[in-house]
């Protein structure tokens, strides 16, 4: 099924004269109401009339997500704070969240995105759509939720955790597509073997997963243990949230919703653009959000653009499943989290020195863990067990209340982590993604 075979199969060359006439509305946009892109766009001498053709975007300058969170919480706004109907945020894992703001526009298109995602997969409205992300400030539950409604379908909106309750959903109403994160679909397969629910008896035929990394091998064990198609689903909170790409039932790369946001891809290093087919960082600047549109946003997502006559009828560009970032971001359990983050605790967290790793794995119940290793410092370090207890329940209930996650903390002796003349290895992943 095409949701909305217009847009998504219109011929290329007719969609690039949309796309430019909706980029020039945009950065027009962005550039009359939103100081902060005035402010750059005029730093580096650029002006709304300068954008001729697309490949005139170049002449834009980037943003960034720390420049998003200075502009916490309204400026980017882009229209009168009136005309804003929703907020979303980030988990604010740094202290300052990133603020999605949307018009009632924004909501509709938001909704159309997502939808088509899941008619890509082959939801239609007769479907049952059982929303496992989480509701609230992220955008996972809600994005979802939006792009079902606007598909027609039954939407449950279950939410994350409750795996029993799940379980129960899954067989008492009929689910025919799950959407979660990866790693808990393959921890639901695992429940529901140990409660002896065969869902080869369901309903269950396909889901869609994203807001973490996951890789082919992981593919092949979710529709094995589920016996379902597994979808891969981009998408962000600073552009949209959940429905930004998908892939189609062919499953051979990600569609772009090119006629809502514009994709690039750029070498990390020098920001030069290259071409379709080469691998580099994702840029994205949404050509059909007014609320608070981004110009040439930064992702930091590894991956490469590429074209081919898809056998689904879609004439969209598509982007290779994401292949890494060019950052040092960890997604745990769909929480990011950067070593530095980590590194600002415990240098405020009296009896423990800076050296520590971060070891990431995939446990047997195929969510994703975290044990933080650190020194305790010389002053500290006691053969008293119920002073390292808490020490060590310290640092792991500040982490929860700071980052969102749940870290095994194992605290070792002074010097006894490795040092290095050159780089440290602070982060060691075991995940096979």
């Amino acid at each position: 099924m095409i949701f909305n075979p217009t847009a998504e199969c219109m011929p290329v060359p007719e969609r690039k004269e949309l796309q430019l006439k909706k980029l020039r509305e945009t950065v027009s946009r962005a550039y009359k109401n939103c100081g902060f892109y005035k402010n750059k766009m005029d730093r580096v001498g650029v002006k709304p009339e300068d954008i001729q053709t697309l490949e005139d975007i170049s002449k834009l300058p980037f943003t960034t997500k720390d420049e998003l969170r200075e502009t916490y919480p309204y400026g980017l706004l882009s229209v009168p704070l009136s005309e804003i109907r929703e907020v979303h945020t980030s988990s604010g894992t740094t202290g300052i969240p990133v603020v999605g703001l949307y018009t009632e526009h924004d909501l509709r298109m938001w909704g159309e995105s997502a939808a088509r995602c899941l008619a890509m997969t082959g939801a239609t409205k007769d479907d049952i759509i059982q929303n496992g992300y989480g509701y609230g400030l992220f955008t996972g539950g809600l994005g979802i939720h939006h792009g079902g409604r606007t598909l027609g379908a039954t939407v449950i909106p279950i939410s994350a955790g409750n795996t029993p309750r799940h379980l129960q959903m899954l067989r008492d109403f009929k689910t025919t597509t799950l959407t979660c994160t990866p790693s808990y679909a393959l921890y639901l397969a695992e429940a529901a073997r140990e409660a002896g629910v065969d869902l080869s008896e369901t309903a269950l035929c396909r889901g869609l997963f994203g807001a973490e990394p996951w890789s082919e091998n992981m593919r092949i064990q979710i529709e094995k243990r589920l016996g379902i198609k597994a979808y891969d689903i981009y998408g962000l909170t600073e552009i949209i949230g959940p429905g930004v790409a998908c892939e189609c039932t062919e499953q051979h790369g990600l569609h772009i919703h090119e006629d809502f946001f514009y994709p690039e891809i750029i070498d990390p290093k020098t920001g030069k653009a290259l071409p379709e087919g080469e691998k580099g960082e994702l840029v994205l600047t949404t050509i059909d959000k007014t609320g608070a549109p981004l110009l040439r946003y930064r992702t930091k997502d590894i991956t490469y653009l590429f074209r081919d006559a898809c056998a689904c009828g879609r004439t969209t560009v598509k982007i290779h499943r994401l292949m890494g970032r060019n950052d040092d971001m960890l997604i745990i359990r769909g929480v990011n989290v950067f070593p530095s983050q980590i590194e600002e605790i415990l240098a405020a967290t009296e009896g423990l020195q800076p050296h520590y790793q971060i070891i990431v794995d995939r446990t047997g119940n195929h969510l994703d863990s975290i044990e933080l290793r650190v020194e305790v410092d010389e002053a500290s370090f006691s053969d008293e067990t119920k002073e390292m207890e808490a020490l060590r329940r310290r640092l792991q209930e500040t982490i929860k209340s700071k980052l969102g996650i749940n870290a095994k903390i194992t605290l070792m002796e002074p010097k006894s982590i490795e040092r290095s003349t050159g780089k440290s290895q602070r982060i060691i992943d075991k995940r096979k993604i």
